[in-house]
């Protein structure tokens, strides 16, 4: 039975109050900081369908600050802490939060710490308000801004849940979830609170590290965790031996989503822990539809992203508005029936029946999967061959030197643009020329890259976003 998250959270606290909800912090303990904390968020002038802007780390005071916002019917907006200034100004611009809740102060805009989530409550503030509040949205993150500022997307779902429900039919109804991703981010934001809204209980990574991840999976009985494919990339070139070692036997599957992951790390993946446990979604901030695929069909369809679900329809469109045939590389778009999932904020809702895009492109096979070619945006034309950057950096990232790659185009007088690689190659000792010599071989002439850079830095946040742009 659907009821306010407010409530939601306040019957599993009842339910069991010793039950581990946060880092083994338990259910009673988070309710009774975030109902005190609602009531001071109540005191600083926040109401009904409000928005409190939540800028903090992979910590227990995050948790209760976001349920504190829920708790005082307000409408959470997860924010980056390391967000570029002109972005962030830019976005509280736009959002006029009535509360910032994070380290330090900004500028123009009401301010309580995030420490004030580890307050202790007196036995009065820490009941549950008397009157059961609840937002007309439960969430209004914002889009990775990978391709410019981020927009803040406005779910159109109301601040209800099941708290005997699943977060989703893939997955498992009771979980102990490891949080890798960075809660500000839409995919990690959703998945640990909704899990933690119906019964799951989080065990947080400060911050995503390889063998991190894997110590936390057999040390903290994880049952449960969503990755991204740079999370992959790293996790599978800590090599066989490592992997193997780790207890993984409470581990029911793992979700990936974010990106399309490259072939030969999948394929490990599967490999590592069996092709059930190995569950991928494509979706996006927005929620306008998905696809899903297991290891066992992705090893039957290599490449897929997956087969709609969910009502999802999924359409391929040419360049000129019309639908693309079976195979044919074109503008993936997708519709699901229901009203529209969400809006940008300052900007009128979709209507119901609209098809939506991620601003990708791929092609559909015969049995209906879908695979993607890579971001419309991206793509390079040199000399006159359309090169998708996705297949150029899954081939560059098999080199034993290359941690992860970004393939741009830059402006050329002969060919228009050239395929440009930018390759992290950590404390490896490794020459363009090296690099030109092995390309080569491992790749065509006409997609291989004419020009390096090579750097020894991460090219790719934990949600494993790059900005192009910069690149380019």
């Amino acid at each position: 039975m659907r009821t306010s998250i407010s409530r939601a959270f306040t019957e599993l606290a009842q339910r069991d109050p010793d039950a581990p909800a946060v880092d083994d912090v338990p259910r009673g303990e988070v309710e009774a900081r975030a109902n005190a904390l609602a009531r001071r968020f109540r005191d600083a002038g926040v109401r009904t369908d409000d928005i409190v802007t939540i800028t903090g780390a992979n910590t227990v005071d995050t948790v209760v600050a976001t349920v504190a916002a829920w708790k005082a019917g307000a409408t959470p907006q997860p924010l980056s802490p390391r967000l570029p200034g002109a972005d962030l100004r830019a976005v509280l611009g736009l959002v006029r939060p009535a509360l910032v809740v994070a380290d330090d102060p900004v500028d123009g805009h009401p301010w309580m710490p995030l420490t004030s989530a580890g307050t202790t409550p007196s036995p009065a503030d820490a009941e549950p308000l008397a009157e059961d509040l609840a937002a007309a949205s439960w969430k209004a993150p914002t889009s990775s801004g990978s391709t410019g500022t981020p927009k803040v997307v406005v779910a159109a779902a109301s601040a209800h849940v099941d708290p005997d429900g699943r977060v989703a039919a893939f997955v498992p109804r009771h979980a102990r979830q490891l949080v890798a991703g960075p809660l500000h981010h839409a995919a990690p934001f959703v998945y640990a609170m909704r899990g933690l809204m119906t019964g799951h209980s989080l065990v947080l990574m400060p911050r995503f590290d390889a063998g991190t991840w894997l110590d936390f999976v057999a040390r903290a009985r994880v049952t449960w965790g969503m990755v991204v494919p740079t999370m992959m990339s790293r996790i599978a070139a800590l090599g066989p031996s490592r992997l193997d070692a780790t207890d993984t036997t409470a581990l029911d599957s793992v979700l990936h989503i974010g990106a399309v992951c490259p072939p030969h790390v999948k394929r490990e993946w599967i490999r590592w822990l069996g092709p059930e446990r190995v569950v991928e979604v494509y979706s996006g901030t927005e929620s306008n539809g998905l696809t899903t695929i297991r290891g066992d069909e992705w090893l039957r369809h290599e490449g897929s992203v997956g087969r709609p679900t969910g009502g999802t329809v999924v359409r391929i469109l040419r360049a000129d508005g019309s639908e693309a045939p079976v195979g044919e590389v074109g503008r993936i778009e997708m519709t699901r029936p229901g009203p529209a999932t969400y809006r940008y904020l300052g900007v009128d809702a979709p209507p119901a029946d609209a098809w939506h895009s991620l601003g990708d492109s791929g092609w559909l096979d015969d049995d209906g999967y879908l695979y993607i070619a890579d971001r419309q945006d991206d793509l390079i034309v040199s000399g006159g061959v359309n090169v998708w950057p996705a297949a150029v950096e899954s081939a560059l990232e098999r080199h034993p030197a290359v941690r992860s790659s970004l393939v741009v185009g830059q402006p050329d007088p002969d060919l228009g643009q050239r395929v440009h690689a930018v390759v992290d190659v950590g404390d490896a000792d490794v020459t363009a020329a090296e690099f030109d010599a092995w390309a080569a071989t491992a790749l065509d002439p006409e997609t291989r890259p004419r020009s390096w850079t090579i750097v020894h830095e991460p090219l790719r946040d934990d949600t494993g976003k790059a900005r192009r742009s910069a690149w380019r």
